[in-house]
């Protein structure tokens, strides 16, 4: 079975060169860690409220910063456990 997903390597990228640290950010934009990493990481698709206050934190054109790239997780299930590929 495979998960397709969106994420946003602007973000990520952003993040980076901006040096600011998730757990920073969430601070600044008033959410849980949580919350931001399953926008980073696809699993959440994130307000516009959000967009605009990340937008404004990293000082960046939120239609770059939230440009979207499917990624595809290979999921294969036995009896015993669940394992994720990527």
């Amino acid at each position: 079975m495979t998960l397709n997903r969106d994420i946003y390597p602007n973000l990520k990228l952003r993040m980076y060169t901006t040096g600011i640290r998730q757990n920073r950010l969430a601070r600044m934009l008033g959410i849980h860690e949580a919350s931001l990493s399953r926008i980073m990481n696809g699993f959440r698709e994130p307000t516009g409220d959000i967009r605009v206050h990340l937008a404004e934190i990293l000082q960046s054109d939120p239609d770059w910063l939230f440009y979207k790239m499917q990624v595809s997780d290979e999921v294969a299930f036995n009896e015993n456990h669940v394992a994720i590929h990527q």
